[in-house]
């Protein structure tokens, strides 16, 4: 989704230089695209009154509009909170608010939603931006404030309300924290409303951002609503090796996207047969090694034999199986392993001409000391070849 203030000239992008207020909302984080904003309503049909409002850090609420506002896309609005209001920019309209409350399971009820009061006025956006600047100072400080209480806790972010009167403080912890004093100290030193909200490990990820191990931006602060929970079998199902340091993503879990492919590896495996399945040969029991899961091949390895393996397809390890059941033993592994010999012959070619990347391996020889050993060398075989004449002459 683009806008006008993104457009190219001369080939070079400009770049957004509305610093995330475009009216199409598109630089933002967990931005929606309305694609029911270019249809008609039917005949007698009165668009649906809620608006999606985000906030800071990508959260969202959705608000009733009672006073039949003309509100678009961008547009900042003040909106009821529990005591006073808030400030918060409109992100989606029309008919795509009310699928996105039914996908969220959030009722359309009037008497139990918050509501829009008005369009933010300038001194409603100076008191807002006043407050915002006020949020970082205050972290370092309420971190400093935890470490002296020694409290086993990180506060990772703070909230202000619009209208600046309350100011929300998340944080994580990995046991129950008692912050009763903590709450005091705040209050005592910022003069505001303090509510404190702690967040789960993923949930601060998503709100403070960052790079994966991937190169990209995380799922969770760019698109990723809902955080479903990974276990180590997603690893095991793929193959993958079991080390903490590589499964685990910025927020010190495991990475949400081992189970992006999950599923087509469930559905590869279901024609598999079961890796603890021996072969019984008239050589010996063969264990399963290895498994190439879109290839569709295992490795199998007699028992003693650990070093030698045998690759055969799904379909024979099949046959085998079913013989086995039977009470039939296989001759040897190695006339259903023969059938699936590859040529290892490399088909690849350096078309780029690049060098070898050891050529850095081996240390650079002195070119100069060379040269001046040859020219020694040279010297003094010379030398050597001149003696006997000049003897000869001498004894003339």
């Amino acid at each position: 989704m683009a806008c006008q203030s993104c457009a190219t000239k001369d080939g070079q992008p400009k770049g957004c230089k509305n610093n995330g207020t475009c009216g199409t909302d598109s630089c933002n984080k967990l931005t929606v695209f309305d694609w029911l904003s270019n249809m008609s309503l039917p005949s007698g049909e009165k668009p649906f009154n809620w608006v999606e409002v985000r906030y800071k850090n990508g959260r969202k609420e959705y608000y009733h509009n009672p006073e039949n506002l003309t509100l678009s896309i961008g547009d900042i609005v003040a909106t009821q909170a529990k005591a006073g209001h808030d400030i918060g920019m409109v992100t989606l309209t029309g008919e795509l608010v009310r699928v996105q409350m039914k996908r969220k399971n959030i009722p359309d009820n009037i008497e139990e939603g918050l509501k829009i009061y008005r369009k933010a006025s300038q001194k409603d956006i100076d008191i807002w931006q006043k407050a915002r600047d006020r949020e970082e100072p205050m972290k370092v400080k309420a971190r400093q404030f935890a470490i002296d209480l020694k409290l086993s806790m990180k506060i990772s972010d703070i909230e202000f309300q619009g209208d600046a009167s309350k100011a929300t403080f998340y944080y994580t912890a990995e046991e129950r924290v008692d912050f009763r004093e903590l709450i005091k100290v705040f209050a005592r030193e910022f003069r505001t409303r303090i509510e404190m909200k702690q967040v789960g490990f993923r949930q601060e990820a998503s709100r403070l951002g960052g790079i994966g191990s991937c190169g990209r931006e995380l799922c969770c602060s760019t698109w990723l609503t809902d955080f479903r929970s990974v276990s180590t079998s997603a690893a095991r199902y793929q193959q993958l090796s079991l080390n903490p340091q590589k499964l685990a993503g910025q927020c010190g879990k495991l990475k949400c996207c081992l189970n992006y492919e999950l599923d087509t590896y469930l559905d590869a495996l279901k024609d598999f047969p079961k890796t603890d399945t021996k072969l019984y040969t008239e050589k010996g029991t063969a264990v399963c090694q290895k498994t190439d899961i879109f290839k569709r091949h295992m490795w199998y390895a007699y028992e003693g034999e650990w070093a030698n393996w045998h690759k055969l397809t799904t379909d024979q390890v099949l046959e085998i199986i079913d013989l086995n059941k039977n009470k039939i033993k296989v001759t040897s592994l190695e006339e259903y392993a023969s059938d699936t010999a590859e040529d290892t012959k490399a088909e690849f070619e350096n078309v780029v001409g690049q060098d070898s990347l050891t050529r850095f391996d081996n240390p650079k020889s002195n070119k100069r000391r060379k040269n001046n050993r040859n020219r020694k060398n040279n010297r003094n075989r010379n030398k050597n070849r001149r003696k006997p004449q000049n003897a000869k002459n001498a004894a003339k």
